[in-house]
Parts: structure tokens; C-alpha cells; sequence
């Protein structure tokens, strides 16, 4: 007993001296991983809040394109999907929402990463292109997990809703959109993807709905980031 205690000890010892030594990323991520140490996936929820979308945490399936990405690109995807859902649990400090906040989905392009701006937890600031405290979390989370996997190329997209009203006469929509996806651009490279992963940065403004929306609905005013494998890029 006493030296398996010991080795105990000395394990402990180890894995202390090992986390100091490491930098700050690895130090956050380890800090998530005891904050939430029972999270777990279930097929009903993409790992932030549950969800009435049934296929927001699943995989898709069969309707990869497995033609143009070899099985090890495809396994990395829905491991990258999997890692992002258990990382993105919903902070402490925010209260609990039945919004959905965040979509999760394999496609025949790859991995989409919508990230809604709702009004009870949004991601940017009304009418701006600057993240609130829980944007910043998000993006930094996501950058992350996503920097792991370099062999991935990024596209981002802003969208908005159907105002009733323009913005402004030289600021509208299309301004808005855009803005904010170079600022979710800027934050993913401020904490870890490499700028040559990033491919597209593009607004779309209020003409790409969700196919089940109307294009005035709230729901519309989103950030979609689509992860791709480097040679589905090229073609």
C-alpha cells in the first residue's frame, strides 16, 4: 500500500510539474475539461443547450462527400465536430437559455459551424461588429479546437436578417455582415488559426435565410464558419 501510494504521489507530481511547463492554451483547455468533467453528447444536442433541431449534434451520415476526402480526413471532421460540441458546453456564468446558440453539421463540403446572435446571449453588440464577452468566448473556444487540425481551411460568413429599416445610408447590411465576419476572422487568428487556413471571409447580409425562416426572423442574424479539407479547397 505504501508504494502504490507512493507512485500515486509521484504521478501527481509528474502531471503538476508537466501542466506548469505547458503554455497557456493547453493550461485553458485543461481548465475546461475540469469545469465540465461529466459533459457528454447526446443525439439530441450539439453540446451547448438542448435543442429541438434532432440533427444539430449528429454527424450527417452518409452525405459526406466521401469521393473527394479519404476516410482519415472524414474520421478527423467528425472527430473535430465531436471535440467542438463537448468544448462548447455552456459557460458558468451565463444563465440557462432554450435558444439555440449553436449548430454543429457535417455537409457534403464539411464541417458547418453556425453561431447564432440571439438576443438573450448575443454574439455581437446591436448593429456592430463588436463581440460581447460570450462572442469572445465562443470564437476563442472554437479557435482552439480548430487550430489543432491544420490540415483544415476555413470559410466565414456573416448573415443577417431582413430589417425593417437600413442601418444607415452608408452603412447597410451588407457592411454589417461583412464586418462581422473579418472580426470573427481577426479573433480566430488572435487565438491560434493560422491566417493561410482562412480562405473566404464574406458578408451575405439578409440573402441567404435559413431554409425554415423567414427572412425577418432573428434566427437569420448569424455567423457560419465552414471547415473544409485542404484539397476540396482546391478543386
Amino acid at each position: 500500500m505504501a508504494y502504490a501510494d507512493f507512485v500515486t504521489a509521484m504521478m501527481a507530481l509528474f502531471l503538476v510539474l508537466w501542466l506548469a511547463a505547458q503554455d497557456q492554451k493547453i493550461k485553458e483547455a485543461v481548465e475546461r475539461a475540469f469545469r465540465n468533467p461529466f459533459m457528454s453528447l447526446t443525439k439530441e444536442s450539439a453540446g451547448l443547450l438542448p435543442t429541438q433541431h434532432k440533427d444539430a449534434g449528429q454527424s450527417g451520415g452518409g452525405r459526406f462527400d466521401t469521393g473527394s476526402s479519404s476516410p482519415t480526413e472524414i474520421a478527423l471532421l467528425r472527430r473535430l465536430q465531436q471535440d467542438l460540441a463537448a468544448s462548447l458546453s455552456k459557460p458558468p456564468d451565463l444563465p440557462e437559455d432554450d435558444e439555440e446558440t449553436l449548430r454543429l453539421n457535417l455537409t457534403p463540403e464539411g464541417l458547418r459551424i453556425t453561431i447564432f446572435d440571439r438576443t438573450r446571449r448575443p454574439v455581437f453588440e446591436p448593429d456592430s461588429d463588436r463581440l460581447t464577452p460570450y462572442g469572445e468566448w465562443i470564437l476563442s473556444t472554437l479557435a482552439w479546437e480548430i487550430s489543432r487540425y491544420p490540415s483544415f481551411v476555413l470559410e466565414i460568413e456573416g448573415h443577417t436578417e431582413r430589417a425593417t429599416r437600413p442601418l444607415n445610408v452608408r452603412y447597410s447590411a451588407w457592411e454589417l455582415s461583412s464586418d462581422r465576419a473579418n472580426a470573427g476572422r481577426r479573433k480566430l487568428i488572435e487565438h491560434g488559426v493560422a491566417p493561410t487556413q482562412i480562405r473566404k471571409v464574406a458578408g451575405s447580409a439578409d440573402t441567404s435565410p435559413l431554409p425554415d425562416r423567414a427572412p425577418e426572423d432573428p434566427t437569420n442574424r448569424r455567423l457560419t464558419i465552414l471547415l473544409r479539407v485542404n484539397n476540396q479547397a482546391n478543386r
